[in-house]
């Protein structure tokens, strides 16, 4: 397997020539801002295309693009990945909020069907306008048992406003990518931690649908989250990153951290990446600097694989209200990320980005969707 990595920013163009590693071993990921929606000519993707044409090209728009342990915006991150021994398929769909699950069941069975012997599946989804852990749970039902999901909710910096994933090539809104690995040649690492704990207290979602909270106790969300905010609540829906909900539905032993996509001042109520089940426990929740990045190391931990011959690469996606809490500490996250994954030797070749929500896989097995926490995934071939 080998590994290259690059940006592409204006005026100086590419940081390294692109290797002439085409081919359907190769996988292209490319990740950059969400204006480049409106710009499916730039001279960056033309040459990709071009660089490339039978290769899987994948990608989405981002909060911010990870190289190595830096974080750039406005910048094209790409990663170019040639397997030796590892088959690669890409699979596309459109996707709403109300068919997310169905979504998930149909790319889950496609990639199946065209390839059983899947290890792992790399998912890129459109950002805003999407149930982010119905779409999991489609993949989870579609895919074969033990296939492990990695990847995350395209992102717009802290607008919410549009997003792409490539489809063809191309940036477009309102679609799915997922990127099938298969063959016992490819060995995948995956981690996750978030670092969060609770603010308040424990509360009950009495009116919901789907992604959208209307009441928490009987109380509007949005105004709830208003009181929380004080004076940062001028600065909605953004703010409310800050502090995420902890959702456990009923019957479930665990719990999931759903962050914030948008807010409906006329009907007070609050829409999330994930579902928030009406008569959950819900309660904020708020971290600080050093246990976010004590939780990022953790993950990048967890995620390390032992010592083995040819390059490996690393995937981070880290959500963005990590990126508003660490501020401009926020890259020592991805330095102690750094750090653990190299164990004292050099690091696997790192992209990544911060998204709008993480698709990561459950120890219990099967994909879920997280807000707030960080996934590190290192791939490599045997």
């Amino acid at each position: 397997m080998d590994v290259f990595s690059g940006r592409w920013a204006s005026p100086t163009g590419w940081s390294a020539p692109l290797p002439a590693w085409d081919g359907p071993a190769t996988l292209v990921l490319v990740l950059g801002p969400s204006g480049l929606r409106h710009e499916p000519g730039h001279p960056a993707l033309a040459d990709l295309r071009a660089a490339y044409p039978t290769s899987s090209l994948a990608g989405c728009s981002t909060s911010g693009e990870v190289s190595g342990s830096e974080l750039h915006d406005d910048t094209l991150t790409v990663a170019v990945l040639r397997f030796a021994a590892t088959r690669v398929h890409v699979e596309t769909a459109p996707v709403t909020a109300d068919d997310s699950r169905d979504v998930g069941l149909l790319l889950g069975k496609r990639l199946a069907d065209h390839d059983a012997d899947l290890a792992a599946v790399l998912v890129l989804s459109e950002g805003l306008q999407v149930n982010g852990s119905a779409l999991a749970d489609g993949l989870s039902a579609g895919l074969p048992v033990g296939t492990v999901v990695v990847g995350g909710l395209a992102g717009d910096g802290d607008r919410f406003a549009s997003t792409w994933v490539l489809v063809d090539g191309v940036p477009v809104g309102g679609h799915v990518v997922a990127v099938g690995l298969a063959g016992d040649a490819v060995e995948v690492g995956h981690g996750a931690r978030g670092g969060w704990s609770v603010l308040g207290p424990e509360r009950v979602v009495t009116r919901s649908r789907g992604t959208v909270v209307h009441e928490l106790d009987h109380r509007p969300a949005l105004e709830l989250y208003r009181t929380y905010l004080g004076d940062r609540a001028s600065g909605l829906p953004a703010t409310a990153l800050l502090f995420p909900l902890g959702v456990r539905p009923p019957g479930a032993d665990h719990e999931s951290v759903r962050t914030v996509l948008a807010v409906d001042a006329d009907e007070q109520s609050i829409t999330f990446a994930g579902e928030v089940p009406e008569g959950s426990r819900a309660q904020l929740m708020r971290s600080s600097t050093d246990r976010l990045v004590g939780a990022a190391e953790e993950a990048a931990e967890i995620a390390r694989l032992g010592a083995g011959d040819g390059d490996a690469f690393a995937l981070v996606v880290s959500c963005v209200g990590r990126r508003l809490v660490l501020g401009q500490r926020c890259e020592e996250e991805l330095e102690a990320v750094a750090e653990a994954l190299g164990d004292g030797g050099p690091p696997p070749v790192t992209v990544g980005f911060y998204s709008y929500g993480e698709l990561t896989t459950a120890t219990r097995g099967g994909a879920t969707m997280q807000n707030q926490t960080m996934t590190v995934s290192v791939i490599r071939e045997r």
